[in-house]
Parts: C-alpha cells; sequence; structure tokens
C-alpha cells in the first residue's frame, strides 16, 4: 500500500464482490427462489479459472454462463465459486475466481454490478452468446417513466480518481 493514499477503491470492489459471493451461497445452499437468475462474465483467461478445454477453445478470453435452474454441484468458496453447467447437453465444470468476474447481473431484480472495465465497453453489457444463455437475453438499465433509474449498473470506474 503507498504511504500516501488509502485504498477505497479497492475496498469497496472487495466489498462488492462479497455480495456476488453472497448471493451464489443463496444459491448454493436453497437454491435459487422465484425469477432469480444470474449472468456472470468473467475473463477466461484469468488465473485460477478452470474450464473444459472445449469451453476454453471457444471463449479464450471473455465468456459469460447463466446460473437458472438447471446448474448442479455449485461450491461457493472464500475466493471463488465452481459449478457444472450443461452446454449442447454436457455437463461441464468450471471454477471462477471472483476477481476474474467483470460483471454480475441478475435480470429477475434489475441488479448488476460491473467491475474493472475489462470485456465492457462505454458500460453497457455485452453479453456473449453461450449456450446456457441462449433464448435469454440480459436486461440492460431501463429508465422509468418518472426519469429515474429502475435499475443501474455500478462502475466503479466513475469513483476512481483520475491521473
Amino acid at each position: 500500500m503507498k504511504e500516501d493514499s488509502i485504498l477505497f477503491d479497492q475496498w469497496i470492489e472487495e466489498s462488492l464482490r462479497s455480495v456476488v459471493q453472497r448471493a451464489l451461497k443463496v444459491a448454493e445452499t436453497h437454491g435459487l427462489p422465484g425469477e432469480h437468475h444470474f449472468y456472470i462474465t468473467f475473463c477466461s483467461d484469468a488465473g485460477g479459472v478452470r474450464l473444459p478445454k472445449f469451453l476454453k477453445a471457444q471463449y479464450p478470453e471473455e465468456m459469460t454462463i447463466v446460473v437458472q435452474n438447471q446448474y448442479e454441484n455449485m461450491k461457493v468458496e472464500d475466493d471463488a465459486f465452481e459449478v457444472t453447467l450443461r452446454f449442447n447437453g454436457k455437463p461441464a465444470h468450471l471454477r471462477i475466481p471472483y476477481t476474474a468476474i467483470t460483471i454480475f447481473t441478475d435480470p429477475s431484480v434489475n441488479f448488476g454490478l460491473q467491475f474493472k472495465g475489462q470485456g465492457v465497453e462505454g458500460g453497457t453489457l455485452q453479453a456473449l452468446e453461450t449456450p446456457a444463455a441462449k433464448d435469454q437475453e440480459p436486461e440492460s438499465p431501463k429508465k422509468d417513466s418518472g426519469g429515474g433509474q429502475t435499475g443501474e449498473i455500478i462502475a466503479l470506474d466513475a469513483f476512481r480518481k483520475k491521473r
């Protein structure tokens, strides 16, 4: 840590990543209630990410998964989570460190978090077409008729000191 600065932005990001961990813990422990489901975009080439070779070949840099109805073996740890999803009917086990996640959304409640801009341009969601996400498009934030936000992606870069 630099002697002349307090790393508020890093602390905030760590806190927001714990929100992701807690939401995944609900899915692990109780399943997802109601219409809740998660779109999770992550850097597939980040350290600690484990994917089957066929997925790594198809998504060498970034991937978006959907955790909704058909997931198995969810295991939420302090630094990462693991889950088995099906791609074209074939089970695939993934391990994703929280630090690899760039976007986490739950469209059912219009909630989203964006971390350190990798894979995101201009602050908008860019969902990748993955077999797990087929026939489902993530919802972007929308304005309500009263002019207020009904949902918002929180970009930490807006709070960072410009150098």
